[in-house]
């Protein structure tokens, strides 16, 4: 299937289709550098309240522990110190940096978090980017591979200096797992947690689906495809989230760990699944590794499926969404 020349950006976005009622309630707020939006379903406004504050906490609280912006969070104390001696990084921290290394050797380095040893010279608010040298130097830095842990001591140690970690392909999705898994146990049925380009599902809209639309990745007023989802987490990774744009090259924030520069063969993917911390990561992945071999990397994985739009305008599935090219 062809995108019509007009269609462009590709997010993630949940739609509401059925009349508004008093029993679902919803909140919005700007935390981890985008939009958080809860939405839920609760007889019960006072109860339904109090749910949306424990995910809003929640999400705060994940982005005080893995922010790289903030100068106390204990990602950036990894960064700063990790190769001088191994950084404490707590259970919580260790687990996801661990997955994230999991996911690395899964598609061979296309994944990995120290990108941001040559992303820390990226401004894509300001137009910034690094220099030809600077690029050449610090991709010597990216390597998974030089990230070490102690799962005896949950410690974090890196073996060079000038190697930087960032969990921004990741946490995300892993916030909004973890805000969805709180409302399971606070006896909410019907939810959806949607922080940014990555959403989480839970149940369906009380008899109805919820339509996730994929927006065209040149034009926000868009939609691409509309798909009717329950109980799912869905996350998007486009080259319109943040970049700018250098005559007809676009820079932004999605860095190929080879070369240091954005990658360019896609426009956008999105990766439905049961787990948004894997649909996170997965998102990334494919759209650094390319229709071809991201593709191929979805059809290998049991209950994942993907969309993508490619750098000619071109749409793909996977084969679980019953649909060709």
């Amino acid at each position: 299937m062809r995108i019509a020349p007009m269609i462009s950006m590709l997010v993630a976005l949940i739609c509401a289709i059925s009349p508004v009622r008093a029993d679902w309630h919803g909140q919005t707020e700007s935390l981890m550098g985008t939009r958080i939006t809860v939405r839920l379903w609760h007889p019960d406004e006072e109860r339904a309240q109090e749910a949306i504050r424990v995910v809003l906490d929640e999400i705060a609280r994940i982005e005080r522990l893995m922010s790289t912006y903030k100068p106390d969070s204990r990602i950036s104390a990894i960064n700063r110190e990790a190769h001088r001696q191994p950084i404490d990084a707590g259970a919580e921290l260790f687990s996801l940096i661990k997955k994230a290394l999991a996911v690395s050797e899964m598609t061979d380095g296309r994944f990995d978090i120290t990108y941001d040893s040559v992303g820390q010279y990226y401004d894509f608010r300001e137009g910034e980017r690094p220099d030809p040298a600077t690029i050449e130097q610090a991709v010597e830095k990216i390597d998974y591979r030089f990230v070490v842990l102690n799962p005896a001591k949950e410690t974090v140690s890196f073996l060079q200096e000038g190697v930087r970690i960032n969990l921004g392909g990741i946490a995300k999705g892993y916030a909004v797992e973890r805000s969805v898994a709180l409302l399971r146990e606070m006896g909410i049925q019907y939810a959806s947690v949607s922080a940014g380009g990555d959403s989480r599902l839970l149940g369906d809209r009380r008899g109805q689906p919820w339509l996730v639309g994929i927006q065209d990745p040149r034009d926000k007023t868009e939609i691409a495809i509309r798909l009717p989802l329950a109980d799912e987490a869905v996350s998007t990774s486009g080259d319109y989230e943040r970049y700018f744009d250098e005559g007809s090259v676009r820079y932004h924030h999605i860095i190929s760990p080879s070369t240091g520069d954005s990658a360019r063969e896609v426009q956008s993917v999105t990766i439905i699944g049961p787990d948004a911390t894997m649909t996170d990561a997965l998102s990334t992945s494919v759209f650094v590794m390319g229709v071809e071999e991201g593709l191929a990397l979805i059809e290998r994985m049991d209950g994942f499926d993907a969309v993508v739009i490619d750098k000619n305008r071109d749409l793909h599935y996977s084969s679980g969404l019953g649909a060709g090219d």
